[in-house]
């Protein structure tokens, strides 16, 4: 790309042979030993858009981006899963990060969870870290897990909590 100016070295005697440099490129080919030229890195895709006028019965799952704007009946699964202010979501929502405007009936995991000003949600929220803002409508609860997308699948009931009964006499 840039090369050292010659302008300011003293020119080699004609006895003498030319010092090869290490930065001079003699070779339009490249050799074996040359590390490979790194490839540009592909342009990320645009999020995958349900629009306000469109209804899905059904469960999405996708790797990349998703925003929803209209009314879901299933579960989702995105990297980055958006709950527009127009959208209805009956399912579980599980993404990386999960950012909720509008109203969601069900689970929701994520690694981060935001819950804006508008968000209405009537489930249980599993968690690496969270936040509620301000007028955000909650019923449910919360649980912190370092790894919350690894738990139980969408569908998958949930996993039995033990009580003490009190024990029966036998007669």
């Amino acid at each position: 790309m840039f090369s050292k100016s010659k302008i300011n070295e003293p020119t080699p005697k004609p006895t003498e042979a030319p010092k090869p440099t290490e930065n001079k490129v003699t070779s339009p080919v490249s050799s074996s030993t040359d590390p490979k030229p790194t490839s540009t890195p592909k342009p990320k895709a645009p999020a995958s858009l349900i629009s306000a006028d469109l209804h899905v019965k059904g469960n999405i799952k996708t790797p990349g981006d998703i925003q929803v704007e209209g009314n879901v009946e299933g579960d989702i699964r995105a990297h980055l899963l958006t709950v527009g202010e127009t959208a209805v979501i009956k399912g579980e929502c599980i993404a990386d990060d999960v950012v909720v405007h509008g109203k969601v009936l069900g689970r929701v995991r994520g690694l981060k969870v935001r819950l804006t000003s508008t968000a209405r949600v009537e489930g249980d929220i599993i968690h690496k870290t969270i936040a509620i803002e301000n007028g955000a409508h909650f019923e449910g609860s919360v649980q912190r897990q370092d790894e919350p997308l690894s738990g139980a699948k969408p569908g998958a009931p949930k996993p039995a909590t033990a009580t003490a009964a009190p024990a029966e006499k036998k007669a």
